[in-house]
């Protein structure tokens, strides 16, 4: 298992999961472009494209970090068009960029319900898209989705149905391209995890520092990320994977250093069906 020499190409990605796939890639000698619109630090949040293309870098992989608000088609038509001018192609794109706010109907106005929708749902489909011509003349082409399982209960949609709908969104981009291009060899997959992630969304929505402390780090879904990536595009595409399923297929049976301070049970996260908690032996308090 290897992705020396490979493409990826991931919209957003200078924090958090994104920032992590990147780097578990990266180990590799892997490419890749982080497709992001901060530029500049921002008072609340880690992280810039350019202090993650210097983390990729001294992981060992290559980068190109590009200024890219995935709402416009321009934009994201420049940066996959300087992804493959500077790498030679494209092998995977990773859909990682994403907007939340979790509120109910009456509470969210229509200006965060378009930002919602546009990012994750559009965004979604528009890079896919763009993606695509490159993605048809790789070895091994992927398209991953940082998107929920399609479980469709009211209790996911009656407490912010705006977000639900653009996070589906996202989802059914996996449903319709998966069988779309099964013809052409693209693997197209969901990725979901199991638990809460520590990452700055978690700390400044959904909880603050009591959730962070029952989530486990970013790594586990770079790990489960590169299980996926590595996986024969013609035989894994139409899944909507679970990081802990995903790894425990690969053999892993201890997860505690993904989560190394956690005192007791993890939380567990939207929109993860009751039967996936079923299969693990993981102790999970169902926070949402």
């Amino acid at each position: 298992m290897s992705l020396k020499g490979k493409t990826l190409f991931i919209s957003g990605g200078s924090r958090g999961i994104g920032l992590a796939i990147a780097l578990r890639a990266a180990r590799d000698g892997a490419n890749v472009t982080i497709a992001a619109k901060t530029a500049e630090p921002h008072p609340k949040l880690p992280g810039t494209i350019y202090t993650a293309a210097e983390e990729i870098e001294a992981a060992g992989g290559k980068a190109l970090p590009l200024v890219c608000d995935i709402r416009d088609e321009a934009q994201v038509a420049e940066a996959v068009a300087r992804t493959a001018s500077a790498f030679g192609g494209i092998d995977i794109c990773v859909n990682n960029a994403s907007a939340i706010q979790l509120t109910g109907t009456l509470e969210t106005d229509m200006k965060r319900y378009d930002l919602m929708n546009q990012v994750n749902a559009r965004g979604t489909f528009l890079v896919s898209k763009l993606c695509i011509e490159h993605l048809k003349l790789a070895q091994n082409p992927h398209i991953l989705n940082l998107a929920p399982p399609l479980d469709m209960k009211a209790k996911w949609f009656k407490n912010h149905v705006a977000y639900t709908m653009a996070k589906f969104g996202m989802s059914l981009c996996t449903l319709g391209m998966s069988a779309e291009f099964e013809k052409d060899g693209i693997a197209v997959n969901s990725l979901w995890p199991l638990t809460t992630i520590d990452t700055a969304a978690v700390r400044n929505l959904l909880g603050g520092a009591t959730v962070a402390a029952m989530s486990r780090s970013p790594e586990i879904m770079a790990d489960a990320a590169y299980a996926i990536f590595n996986r024969p595009s013609r035989e894994a595409t139409g899944n909507f994977y679970i990081d802990e399923e995903v790894l425990r297929a690969e053999g892993v049976s201890d997860f505690s250093r993904y989560a190394s301070d956690a005192g007791g049970p993890l939380a567990g996260d939207f929109f993860v069906p009751d039967d996936a908690f079923e299969r693990t032996d993981t102790k999970v308090t169902r926070a949402f």
